[in-house]
């Protein structure tokens, strides 16, 4: 008999900007047709990269946008179709890039933190966001 397998490992990042109006930081949050969701940039680890290098690559891939990590967020820990899955996270500073729609991610948002927070589908998802606005930054 088998061992039974790990866990699925996945990364992403709070990717933030403070807003081209002045009025603040706005939250990346991106739609996923394929599970009609809306969610931080995140997904899974290719063979031999570490975390931190799969969030940036999948920040990369799904926002079009290169980033600046910060602080470790905390890890989101549940199960999909039976398995555990561990998503690590950051915060990230977007540096530069510009968003193109793709098979993955078809709409991309810039929002208020509050705002958000409640457009997050995943009630879970929230404890990134909440850990995120307590990490100190310069003004």
């Amino acid at each position: 008999m088998s061992e039974p397998a790990g866990p699925v490992l996945a990364a992403g990042c709070v990717l933030w900007r403070r807003s081209p109006d002045g009025g603040g930081l706005e939250i990346c949050l991106v739609h996923r047709p394929r599970y009609d969701d809306w969610s931080y940039p995140k997904g899974k680890l290719k063979h031999g990269e570490s975390a931190l290098e799969g969030a940036l690559r999948e920040v990369l891939e799904e926002t079009g946008f290169e980033c600046a990590p910060g602080a470790r967020l905390p890890t989101s820990r549940y199960e999909v179709n039976g398995r555990p899955k561990e998503v690590a996270y950051w915060e990230a500073e977007a540096t530069h890039g510009a968003f193109v729609p793709n098979d993955e991610v078809d709409r991309l948002l810039w929002l208020p933190p509050s705002v958000a927070r409640n457009r997050l589908t995943q009630l879970r998802d929230r404890n990134q966001l909440d850990a995120f606005l307590t990490v100190p930054r310069c003004t």
